[in-house]
């Protein structure tokens, strides 16, 4: 392990010798994740993407995209566009990336289950911010707002989220 990975433990999110608290999916941690079962998957996944929102904040990092009005991810497992970001308009089953709440104002793009995605193992995993401490998301890490811009301004791409079993 390096001070660049985040790595997630019973005590929060460990990076750069901080300890961050921090929510995981309402499934818990599971090795076998799947579309829809909330968990957050056990592994070694790297940072791919840093998505913000430029009317809600700075830049966060020379490296961070835009996320413009029609921008959204694609979270149907029988589309060729599983698991990617696409564009409106999108029939197909998918989450806006650009929400009236704020809570993908700032997001961490993980590879879970990416580019080449294999149908129903799960969309992506996203570290966002969270609604409110011990909320659970829908598999994603969530984190204090002010902790994810924080993390955001100093994570590389590549970097790494380590996920073990509990």
């Amino acid at each position: 392990m390096t001070p660049d990975d985040l790595v997630l433990t019973r005590l929060g999110l460990r990076f750069r010798g901080r300890r961050y608290p921090c929510t995981i999916g309402r499934g818990g941690i599971s090795a076998c994740k799947r579309e829809g079962d909330g968990a957050t998957p056990v592994g070694v996944h790297r940072i791919v993407g840093l998505l913000y929102r430029p009317d809600r904040m700075a830049r966060p990092s020379d490296w961070a995209v835009p996320i413009r009005p029609g921008d959204l991810w694609s979270d149907d497992p029988e589309h060729e566009d599983y698991n990617l970001m696409v564009r409106a308009p999108y029939l197909h089953s998918h989450e806006a990336l650009r929400r009236a709440d704020p809570l993908y104002d700032l997001v961490l793009i993980t590879d879970w289950n990416w580019p080449q995605a294999e149908r129903g193992r799960g969309s992506c995993i996203f570290i966002h911010r969270w609604r409110r401490p011990g909320y659970p998301t829908a598999g994603c890490i969530g984190l204090r707002p002010d902790h994810l811009l924080q993390i955001a301004g100093q994570i590389t791409f590549g970097a790494r989220l380590i996920v073990r079993s509990r």
